[in-house]
Parts: C-alpha cells; sequence; structure tokens
C-alpha cells in the first residue's frame, strides 16, 4: 500500500486519488555527504551516479506499484524527507527525467506543504468553474426580473405623470373660476379697507 494518498474529486462525483509515497536512501546520501566532505572528484562522481540509479528505481517502483488510472492520478509524488537530498536530487538534473520516463514528481519538506496548497487552489477554483453557470442563471434571473420592474416603474411614473397634469389643469380651472367670481365684488378704497380693520386687534404669540 502507498504511503499516502490524497483523495480529490472526480468525475461523476466519483473520487481519484494522488499517491504519494516517501523516500529516503539513506546510505547512498550519507556517501554523497561523505564524498563532498572528502573533496575527492571520483568518489563524488561514483556517489552521484549511485544516487541516480537508486532515485530511478523508486520513481520506477512508485510508478508500478501506485499509479493506476482511473483509480488514481496518471502521476505520483515522490517524497524526500531532507531537504539537502531534495536540493541534491533537483541539483542532479532528474526532475524532468523522472517526470518523463516514470510520471513521477519530487517534493521536499518545504515544496510539499507548496504543492498541496497549490493543488487545493486549483480544485476550488475548479469547483466555482463548474459552479459558473448557476451563477449566469442566476444573473439572468436577476436581469429578467430588473427588466419587469423597469416596466412596472416606468408605468407607476406615466400615471403619476398623468394625474400631475390633471391636478394642475383642475387648479387651473378652478382658480380661473374663483377669480371670475370674485371680480363681480367691487374693491374698496384703501381708506375704506383701513377702516374696515382698524378696530380688529391684532394677537401676538410667543414662542
Amino acid at each position: 500500500m502507498v504511503e499516502y494518498a490524497v483523495k480529490m474529486p472526480g468525475d461523476d462525483g466519483a473520487f481519484v486519488y494522488l499517491p504519494i509515497d516517501a523516500k529516503f536512501p539513506a546510505d547512498v546520501y550519507s556517501n554523497l555527504v561523505d564524498a563532498y566532505e572528502s573533496a575527492d572528484v571520483v568518489s563524488i562522481d561514483n556517489a552521484q551516479k549511485e544516487m541516480i540509479k537508486r532515485i530511478k528505481l523508486f520513481a520506477k517502483d512508485i510508478n508500478q506499484k501506485y499509479i493506476d488510472p482511473p483509480n488514481t492520478t496518471d502521476f505520483a509524488i515522490m517524497f524526500l524527507p531532507f531537504e539537502g537530498l531534495y536540493a541534491e536530487v533537483v541539483r542532479l538534473g532528474l526532475i524532468e527525467a523522472l517526470q518523463r520516463e516514470y510520471k513521477v514528481n519530487i517534493a521536499g519538506p518545504t515544496t510539499m506543504g507548496a504543492f498541496l496548497n497549490s493543488l487545493y487552489m486549483g480544485f476550488k477554483t475548479l469547483a466555482i468553474q463548474k459552479r459558473s453557470g448557476e451563477v449566469w442563471n442566476i444573473l439572468a434571473g436577476v436581469k429578467t426580473e430588473f427588466e419587469k420592474f423597469d416596466e412596472v416603474l416606468k408605468l407607476t411614473q406615466k400615471r403619476i405623470e398623468d394625474a400631475n397634469k390633471e391636478l394642475d389643469k383642475l387648479i387651473g380651472v378652478r382658480s380661473r373660476q374663483v377669480r371670475k367670481k370674485l371680480s363681480t365684488i367691487t374693491s374698496l378704497s384703501e381708506g375704506e379697507s383701513n377702516k374696515l380693520f382698524e378696530n380688529v386687534e391684532v394677537i401676538e404669540y410667543e414662542e
């Protein structure tokens, strides 16, 4: 069994698994570190070749055991638990070779976290894209309802304008009729008007 498997959403509500297997060639890595410390060119070259051979064997093992589409993704992850080991594999130029020959990607302690986070964000975006149709349907519904509301609003506005016109017409007609009636009454002179109101008491109210 694989050491780790990330459960991811697949088609039609099913799931697909991403295999992650940890590998640590302790003896080979120790020999490589010793070779670097000795500064012996031959020892370094031999240790690097042994490292390349061991990592490729690990990748082949992962490919044959754990990659099983459509139950799994068509690639797997080889987790290298030490940053120094991961850096050495990268320096040896194994990344593209492992991807091309065995469909295996490598990850160290730091890059593993970044990889999983990117994977999570990718699937979150995918989920949003799958539901984008629903979003567009909602927006289309809102647009339709707004157009209906706009029509009702315009109709109501027209009715209000018509009512204002009728009110203005009514006020104009009544005002003319009142003025016509008043015109038949003889106006008082200024003296007569003052005499009429001279005994009227004006009451002031305090606020």
